[in-house]
């Protein structure tokens, strides 16, 4: 793996691009107030991305199976760069909007990323890679921050300008660094399928394997993004924290996250074989320490219980994709992972919803509904091991189908 020049042209295309996105976030909502978009507003702003993404990308995964990854990944970061661009020359809270579906529209970034990680790796190595790869964008998304806090003293469109510039790097290193990986284009069982077949969503959530791999992904968003909610809102309503400090605890929360995908995941994957076990042990540490943040009233218990949350719950995304990507076939790859994608950010608009209909009657509450919510996805998980088959499919197992890059 180490001599797989596209994983590393891959980490650092993620790295780029979770740094552009990383710039804007704390940066959105005081850059739309001047076109009036309020507390209430911004969750549809947020939503317009997700939602277009939740259409997309299964259409884009689609593309990169028929025509390669390498176009539609770059197609897809040009749209991020003209995303960030109309952003920044926004004139009023409606090409805000379309700045934001568009990104969503064209948001096969990571999805396809994951589809050349198929491609280039055996799934002996298709593991590691992915958490490479989840690793990469929690550096860019760590640092984005901070970069972008320096930048918005020169001016608040600044960051989105320099996040632009960022994604069309991505653009060129796409371009000229990285091999098609798509052995499969072109063959009649791809030409034939449909792409703009909405039912294939609800096909694929039906698959033994894949469908329950997928709704654990969908739970997890959920859980994930609500827990987002209340960690903000807890952090200043209750702990006080000054936001130097908020952005201390969150970047050492990613941190955290880094950490495992870089080092605790080879040595699980050392000791335990069964991909779907480490994904229980997982499930179960996660859910256990946000259940008992919810009792926390205090910053040195809540932290605990927040970095071992984080320390287990960066064990999730290898785990899921590696599982899903195993059991799909070679010429399924990037419209399977396109559809898990989907559901992904069906389940970043349904978390900050639920989140904020809890926090009407506790802050603290929300810990435990998101706790709630990965032990519905640990039981699936316990049903997942029980039909996941360790070893993967015959039609995808053949290594010589794997591109030698």
């Amino acid at each position: 793996m180490r001599n797989n020049k596209n994983l590393w042209v891959l980490v650092l295309i993620m790295i780029i691009n979770a740094l552009g996105f990383g710039i804007i976030v704390p940066l959105i909502y005081p850059f739309t107030k001047q076109f009036g978009i309020n507390e209430h507003t911004i969750g549809l702003l947020t939503a317009s991305f997700s939602i277009a993404q939740f259409v997309a990308t299964p259409i884009l995964g689609s593309l990169s199976d028929k025509y390669g990854r390498k176009p539609i990944l770059i197609i897809c970061l040009i749209g991020t760069t003209i995303s960030f661009v109309l952003f920044a020359e926004a004139r009023s809270a409606m090409m805000l909007f379309a700045a934001r579906i568009l990104d969503g529209l064209t948001g096969g970034n990571i999805s396809v990323a994951q589809a050349v990680i198929s491609d280039s790796t055996t799934p002996k190595e298709r593991t590691k890679a992915f958490g490479y790869l989840g690793a990469s964008f929690g550096v860019g998304f760590i640092l984005g921050p901070l970069l972008g806090g320096v930048l918005s003293e020169i001016s608040l469109s600044t960051p989105f300008f320099f996040s632009a510039a960022l994604s069309f790097i991505g653009v060129i290193l796409t371009y000229f660094y990285l091999k098609e990986t798509n052995t499969q284009k072109g063959k009649p069982s791809v030409e034939k399928r449909k792409l703009f077949d909405f039912s294939n969503p609800f096909k694929t959530l039906r698959k033994p394997i894949i469908g329950i791999a997928i709704l654990i992904g969908f739970l997890m968003a959920i859980a994930q993004f609500s827990m987002i909610i209340g960690f903000q809102t807890f952090n200043v309503d209750v702990l006080k924290l000054s936001p130097f400090a908020i952005g201390l605890f969150f970047g050492g929360f990613g941190v955290v996250g880094i950490f495992t995908q870089l080092v605790g995941l080879p040595f699980f994957l050392k000791i335990i074989k069964t991909k779907s076990i480490i994904l229980i042990i997982s499930l179960a540490v996660a859910g256990t320490s946000l259940f008992f943040s919810g009792f926390a009233d205090t910053l040195f218990p809540f932290v605990c219980c927040l970095l071992v949350y984080g320390l287990f719950n960066a064990l999730r995304d290898p785990m899921l994709n590696s599982i899903i990507s195993e059991n799909t076939a070679a010429d399924e790859q990037g419209h399977v992972l396109g559809v898990n994608q989907s559901y992904l950010s069906i389940g970043q608009i349904l978390g900050p919803l639920i989140a904020g209909f809890i926090s009407f009657y506790s802050i603290n509450y929300i810990f435990m509904a998101s706790a709630t919510f990965i032990f519905i996805a640990l039981f699936f998980a316990i049903q997942l091991k029980n039909k996941h088959v360790t070893t993967s499919l015959p039609l995808i197992e053949n290594d010589e189908s794997v591109s030698p890059v």
